[in-house]
Protein backbone atom coordinates (compact mmCIF):
# COMPACT_ATOMS: atom_id res chain seq x y z
CA UNK A 1 0.00 0.00 0.00
CA UNK A 2 1.57 3.39 -0.93
CA UNK A 3 2.06 5.79 1.88
CA UNK A 4 0.36 9.39 1.66
CA UNK A 5 0.62 12.90 2.96
CA UNK A 6 -1.55 15.39 3.44
CA UNK A 7 -0.51 18.35 1.63
CA UNK A 8 -1.76 21.23 -0.31
CA UNK A 9 -0.96 22.24 -3.83
CA UNK A 10 2.11 24.88 -2.80
CA UNK A 11 3.94 21.56 -0.47
CA UNK A 12 3.05 19.00 -3.45
CA UNK A 13 5.10 21.25 -6.02
CA UNK A 14 8.00 21.65 -3.29
CA UNK A 15 7.95 18.35 -2.63
CA UNK A 16 8.87 17.18 -6.11
CA UNK A 17 11.18 19.47 -6.71
CA UNK A 18 12.95 18.68 -3.19
CA UNK A 19 12.79 15.24 -4.60
CA UNK A 20 13.83 15.48 -7.73
CA UNK A 21 16.85 17.60 -6.74
CA UNK A 22 18.15 15.56 -4.19
CA UNK A 23 18.21 12.38 -6.73
CA UNK A 24 19.76 14.04 -9.01
CA UNK A 25 22.20 16.93 -9.00
CA UNK A 26 21.50 18.24 -12.57
CA UNK A 27 18.01 19.64 -11.36
CA UNK A 28 18.45 23.33 -11.08
CA UNK A 29 15.90 26.36 -9.95
CA UNK A 30 15.90 29.46 -11.04
CA UNK A 31 13.45 32.65 -11.22
CA UNK A 32 12.21 35.82 -9.46
CA UNK A 33 12.56 35.59 -5.56
CA UNK A 34 12.80 31.65 -5.63
CA UNK A 35 15.79 31.97 -3.09
CA UNK A 36 15.49 31.50 0.49
CA UNK A 37 15.93 35.41 1.39
CA UNK A 38 13.41 36.27 -0.57
CA UNK A 39 10.70 33.81 0.67
CA UNK A 40 11.09 31.00 -2.06
CA UNK A 41 9.13 32.69 -4.35
CA UNK A 42 5.78 34.94 -4.35
CA UNK A 43 4.13 32.01 -3.36
CA UNK A 44 6.56 30.72 -1.51
CA UNK A 45 6.89 27.26 -3.40
CA UNK A 46 10.61 27.59 -3.57
CA UNK A 47 10.95 27.77 0.04
CA UNK A 48 13.13 25.96 1.69
CA UNK A 49 15.37 24.63 -1.40
CA UNK A 50 17.97 27.55 -1.55
CA UNK A 51 18.67 26.52 2.23
CA UNK A 52 18.84 22.44 1.33
CA UNK A 53 21.18 22.83 -1.98
CA UNK A 54 22.39 26.16 -2.21
CA UNK A 55 22.51 28.95 -4.50
CA UNK A 56 24.64 27.10 -7.16
CA UNK A 57 21.25 25.12 -7.97
CA UNK A 58 18.70 27.73 -6.66
CA UNK A 59 18.92 31.47 -8.17
CA UNK A 60 17.47 34.22 -7.83
CA UNK A 61 17.16 36.09 -11.02
CA UNK A 62 17.10 39.59 -12.14
CA UNK A 63 13.38 40.33 -13.73
CA UNK A 64 13.63 39.69 -16.72
CA UNK A 65 11.59 37.07 -17.98
CA UNK A 66 14.06 36.76 -21.23
CA UNK A 67 17.27 36.20 -19.31
CA UNK A 68 15.19 33.08 -17.28
CA UNK A 69 14.20 31.63 -20.10
CA UNK A 70 17.41 32.08 -21.40
CA UNK A 71 19.69 30.55 -18.84
CA UNK A 72 17.13 27.76 -18.54
CA UNK A 73 17.76 27.14 -22.03
CA UNK A 74 21.62 27.12 -22.16
CA UNK A 75 22.01 25.46 -19.02
CA UNK A 76 19.68 22.51 -20.72
CA UNK A 77 21.48 22.22 -23.44
CA UNK A 78 24.57 21.92 -21.51
CA UNK A 79 23.23 19.05 -19.05
CA UNK A 80 21.25 20.43 -16.85
CA UNK A 81 17.80 19.86 -15.52
CA UNK A 82 16.03 23.70 -15.10
CA UNK A 83 13.01 24.25 -13.03
CA UNK A 84 11.90 27.94 -14.27
CA UNK A 85 10.16 29.84 -12.96
CA UNK A 86 7.95 32.72 -14.80
CA UNK A 87 6.13 34.20 -11.96
CA UNK A 88 2.92 34.73 -13.65
CA UNK A 89 1.50 33.58 -16.94
CA UNK A 90 0.65 36.60 -18.53
CA UNK A 91 4.71 37.13 -17.87
CA UNK A 92 5.55 34.33 -20.60
CA UNK A 93 4.66 36.47 -23.37
CA UNK A 94 7.97 38.43 -22.98
CA UNK A 95 10.37 35.36 -23.80
CA UNK A 96 7.96 33.69 -25.94
CA UNK A 97 10.59 33.86 -29.31
CA UNK A 98 12.93 31.93 -27.24
CA UNK A 99 10.33 29.20 -25.92
CA UNK A 100 8.51 28.80 -29.94
CA UNK A 101 11.79 29.24 -31.44
CA UNK A 102 14.38 28.05 -29.39
CA UNK A 103 13.02 25.73 -27.06
CA UNK A 104 10.42 23.51 -28.22
CA UNK A 105 11.99 23.71 -32.17
CA UNK A 106 16.07 22.41 -31.24
CA UNK A 107 15.15 19.18 -30.88
CA UNK A 108 13.78 19.35 -34.19
CA UNK A 109 16.28 21.35 -35.98
CA UNK A 110 19.13 19.56 -34.94
CA UNK A 111 18.02 15.91 -36.22
CA UNK A 112 17.51 14.95 -32.37
CA UNK A 113 21.48 15.41 -31.17
CA UNK A 114 19.71 17.76 -28.98
CA UNK A 115 17.36 18.22 -26.84
CA UNK A 116 15.81 21.30 -24.46
CA UNK A 117 14.83 19.21 -21.12
CA UNK A 118 13.34 22.21 -19.12
CA UNK A 119 10.19 23.03 -17.25
CA UNK A 120 8.45 26.35 -17.07
CA UNK A 121 6.45 26.90 -14.13
CA UNK A 122 4.01 29.52 -14.43
CA UNK A 123 0.63 30.34 -12.06
CA UNK A 124 -2.24 31.90 -13.61
CA UNK A 125 -6.32 32.17 -12.78
CA UNK A 126 -9.06 34.37 -12.61
CA UNK A 127 -10.95 34.87 -8.57
CA UNK A 128 -8.37 36.95 -7.18
CA UNK A 129 -9.50 40.78 -9.21
CA UNK A 130 -5.42 40.68 -10.36
CA UNK A 131 -6.54 42.04 -13.88
CA UNK A 132 -6.33 41.44 -17.65
CA UNK A 133 -2.43 41.59 -17.28
CA UNK A 134 -1.83 38.68 -14.97
CA UNK A 135 -4.77 36.19 -15.21
CA UNK A 136 -5.16 34.96 -18.54
CA UNK A 137 -4.64 31.20 -19.61
CA UNK A 138 -2.75 30.99 -22.42
CA UNK A 139 -2.14 26.78 -22.98
CA UNK A 140 -3.89 26.96 -26.21
CA UNK A 141 -0.93 28.88 -27.71
CA UNK A 142 1.38 26.25 -26.23
CA UNK A 143 -0.06 23.48 -26.55
CA UNK A 144 -0.38 24.54 -30.90
CA UNK A 145 3.12 24.72 -30.13
CA UNK A 146 5.24 21.57 -31.60
CA UNK A 147 7.74 20.09 -29.09
CA UNK A 148 6.06 21.71 -25.90
CA UNK A 149 4.23 20.01 -23.52
CA UNK A 150 1.66 21.05 -21.53
CA UNK A 151 0.67 19.84 -17.95
CA UNK A 152 -2.52 21.62 -15.79
CA UNK A 153 -2.73 19.72 -12.23
CA UNK A 154 -6.12 20.00 -10.32
CA UNK A 155 -5.11 18.37 -7.10
CA UNK A 156 -1.48 18.00 -5.09
CA UNK A 157 -1.27 14.28 -5.80
CA UNK A 158 -1.11 15.32 -9.03
CA UNK A 159 0.49 18.18 -8.89
CA UNK A 160 3.60 15.85 -7.94
CA UNK A 161 3.27 13.23 -10.12
CA UNK A 162 3.52 15.52 -13.25
CA UNK A 163 6.29 17.36 -11.65
CA UNK A 164 8.63 14.44 -11.21
CA UNK A 165 7.52 13.77 -14.95
CA UNK A 166 8.21 16.95 -16.04
CA UNK A 167 11.33 17.37 -14.81
CA UNK A 168 12.26 13.97 -16.36
CA UNK A 169 11.10 14.68 -20.14
CA UNK A 170 13.57 15.56 -22.50
CA UNK A 171 11.42 17.83 -24.06
CA UNK A 172 9.84 21.28 -22.50
CA UNK A 173 7.10 21.17 -20.31
CA UNK A 174 4.89 24.14 -19.55
CA UNK A 175 3.60 23.32 -16.06
CA UNK A 176 0.31 25.71 -14.79
CA UNK A 177 -0.17 26.02 -11.47
CA UNK A 178 -3.67 27.63 -11.14
CA UNK A 179 -3.30 30.10 -8.38
CA UNK A 180 -7.01 29.96 -6.77
CA UNK A 181 -6.50 25.98 -6.38
CA UNK A 182 -2.35 26.36 -4.66
CA UNK A 183 -4.42 26.23 -0.95
CA UNK A 184 -6.31 22.96 -2.00
CA UNK A 185 -5.54 20.08 0.49
CA UNK A 186 -5.49 16.59 -0.72
CA UNK A 187 -3.00 13.20 0.04
CA UNK A 188 -0.42 13.25 -2.46
CA UNK A 189 0.92 9.53 -3.06
CA UNK A 190 4.61 10.94 -4.18
CA UNK A 191 4.03 8.89 -7.68
CA UNK A 192 5.05 9.96 -10.87
CA UNK A 193 1.92 10.67 -12.98
CA UNK A 194 2.87 9.72 -16.73
CA UNK A 195 2.06 12.73 -19.22
CA UNK A 196 -0.35 12.57 -21.47
CA UNK A 197 -2.72 10.31 -19.22
CA UNK A 198 -5.81 11.43 -18.06
CA UNK A 199 -7.85 10.03 -15.09
CA UNK A 200 -11.73 9.51 -14.62
CA UNK A 201 -12.52 11.38 -11.24
CA UNK A 202 -15.91 10.87 -11.08
CA UNK A 203 -17.61 8.13 -13.27
CA UNK A 204 -21.10 8.64 -14.85
CA UNK A 205 -23.33 7.39 -17.30
CA UNK A 206 -25.26 10.30 -19.24
CA UNK A 207 -22.95 12.76 -19.89
CA UNK A 208 -19.06 13.61 -20.07
CA UNK A 209 -17.29 16.46 -18.14
CA UNK A 210 -13.66 17.25 -19.90
CA UNK A 211 -11.95 19.72 -17.70
CA UNK A 212 -8.44 20.66 -16.39
CA UNK A 213 -7.18 22.49 -13.26
CA UNK A 214 -9.67 24.66 -11.87
CA UNK A 215 -12.40 23.36 -14.02
CA UNK A 216 -12.47 19.52 -12.78
CA UNK A 217 -13.48 20.72 -9.45
CA UNK A 218 -16.44 22.54 -10.96
CA UNK A 219 -17.46 19.57 -12.87
CA UNK A 220 -17.06 17.56 -9.59
CA UNK A 221 -19.36 20.19 -8.08
CA UNK A 222 -21.92 20.34 -10.97
CA UNK A 223 -22.08 16.52 -10.89
CA UNK A 224 -23.60 16.17 -7.41
CA UNK A 225 -26.18 18.80 -7.89
CA UNK A 226 -27.24 16.87 -11.45
CA UNK A 227 -27.29 13.63 -9.34
CA UNK A 228 -30.27 15.18 -7.26
CA UNK A 229 -32.34 15.81 -10.65
CA UNK A 230 -30.66 12.05 -11.77
CA UNK A 231 -28.38 13.22 -14.36
CA UNK A 232 -25.05 10.74 -14.12
CA UNK A 233 -22.03 12.73 -15.24
CA UNK A 234 -18.89 11.42 -15.90
CA UNK A 235 -16.03 13.84 -15.42
CA UNK A 236 -12.39 13.75 -16.59
CA UNK A 237 -9.46 15.30 -15.43
CA UNK A 238 -6.86 15.34 -18.76
CA UNK A 239 -4.46 16.37 -16.30
CA UNK A 240 -1.58 16.87 -19.83
CA UNK A 241 -3.34 19.10 -21.90
CA UNK A 242 -0.46 18.70 -24.97
CA UNK A 243 -0.14 15.73 -25.77
CA UNK A 244 -4.16 14.91 -24.42
CA UNK A 245 -5.67 11.54 -23.73
CA UNK A 246 -8.01 11.13 -26.96
CA UNK A 247 -8.19 7.27 -26.11
CA UNK A 248 -9.83 8.14 -22.24
CA UNK A 249 -11.94 10.75 -23.55
CA UNK A 250 -13.58 8.93 -26.82
CA UNK A 251 -14.13 6.10 -24.89
CA UNK A 252 -15.97 8.22 -22.05
CA UNK A 253 -17.46 10.31 -25.03
CA UNK A 254 -18.83 6.84 -26.64
CA UNK A 255 -19.90 5.40 -23.19
CA UNK A 256 -22.59 8.83 -22.83
CA UNK A 257 -22.66 9.87 -26.04
CA UNK A 258 -22.85 13.54 -24.45
CA UNK A 259 -19.93 15.70 -24.31
CA UNK A 260 -18.89 19.10 -22.55
CA UNK A 261 -15.49 20.20 -22.55
CA UNK A 262 -14.64 23.41 -20.07
CA UNK A 263 -11.32 25.71 -19.40
CA UNK A 264 -11.17 28.75 -17.88
CA UNK A 265 -9.36 30.42 -20.75
CA UNK A 266 -11.99 32.23 -23.15
CA UNK A 267 -13.96 29.91 -25.61
CA UNK A 268 -13.04 30.84 -28.49
CA UNK A 269 -9.87 28.99 -30.44
CA UNK A 270 -9.03 27.06 -27.29
CA UNK A 271 -8.50 23.85 -26.21
CA UNK A 272 -11.92 22.73 -26.15
CA UNK A 273 -12.56 23.31 -29.60
CA UNK A 274 -10.00 21.20 -30.40
CA UNK A 275 -11.40 18.09 -28.18
CA UNK A 276 -14.97 18.67 -29.43
CA UNK A 277 -13.63 18.58 -32.76
CA UNK A 278 -11.96 15.51 -32.25
CA UNK A 279 -14.72 13.95 -30.57
CA UNK A 280 -17.62 15.09 -33.04
CA UNK A 281 -15.27 13.83 -35.92
CA UNK A 282 -14.18 10.40 -34.48
CA UNK A 283 -17.80 9.50 -32.71
CA UNK A 284 -20.86 11.29 -34.53
CA UNK A 285 -22.68 8.54 -35.72
CA UNK A 286 -22.72 7.18 -32.16
CA UNK A 287 -23.19 10.98 -29.83
CA UNK A 288 -26.75 12.35 -29.09
CA UNK A 289 -25.88 15.36 -30.10
CA UNK A 290 -22.48 17.50 -30.73
CA UNK A 291 -19.79 17.90 -28.03
CA UNK A 292 -20.30 21.46 -26.59
CA UNK A 293 -17.82 23.97 -25.04
CA UNK A 294 -17.93 26.31 -22.10
CA UNK A 295 -14.89 28.82 -21.63
CA UNK A 296 -14.36 32.29 -20.41
CA UNK A 297 -15.61 35.59 -22.33
CA UNK A 298 -13.97 36.74 -24.85
CA UNK A 299 -12.36 39.52 -23.69
CA UNK A 300 -9.70 40.38 -20.88
CA UNK A 301 -9.98 39.12 -17.92
CA UNK A 302 -11.99 41.85 -15.59
CA UNK A 303 -10.63 43.24 -12.52
CA UNK A 304 -14.21 43.83 -11.32
CA UNK A 305 -15.54 41.16 -8.68
CA UNK A 306 -18.88 40.75 -10.23
CA UNK A 307 -17.40 41.34 -13.85
CA UNK A 308 -14.76 38.67 -13.26
CA UNK A 309 -17.30 35.68 -11.72
CA UNK A 310 -20.01 36.65 -14.73
CA UNK A 311 -16.86 36.23 -16.84
CA UNK A 312 -15.26 33.13 -16.17
CA UNK A 313 -17.09 29.47 -16.12
CA UNK A 314 -18.17 27.85 -12.92
CA UNK A 315 -20.08 24.76 -11.66
CA UNK A 316 -23.55 26.47 -12.29
CA UNK A 317 -22.80 27.26 -15.76
CA UNK A 318 -21.56 23.80 -16.43
CA UNK A 319 -24.57 22.24 -14.78
CA UNK A 320 -26.79 24.27 -16.94
CA UNK A 321 -25.20 23.31 -20.15
CA UNK A 322 -25.54 19.63 -18.78
CA UNK A 323 -29.21 20.19 -18.12
CA UNK A 324 -30.01 21.84 -21.66
CA UNK A 325 -28.17 19.11 -23.21
CA UNK A 326 -30.03 16.35 -21.47
CA UNK A 327 -33.23 17.96 -23.28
Amino acid sequence: MTDTNKMDMIGAINAALHDAMTEDETVLVLGEEVGDKQEGGVMGVTKGLSTKFGTDRVKSTPISEQAIIGAAIGAAVGGYKPVAEIMLMNFIAVPMDMIFNHAAKLRFMSGGQTNVPIVIRTMTGSGFSTGGQHSDYLEAWFAHTPGMKVVAPSNPDDAYGLMRSAIDDPDPVLFIEHLPSYWTPGEVTKQRIPIGKARVAREGTDITLVGHSLTVGQGLAAAEELAKDGISMEVIDLRSIAPWDKEAVLSSARKTGRVIVAHEAVKEHGIGAEIASVVNENLWGELKGPARRIGSAFCPVPFSKPLEEAFAPNAAKIGAMAKDMMG
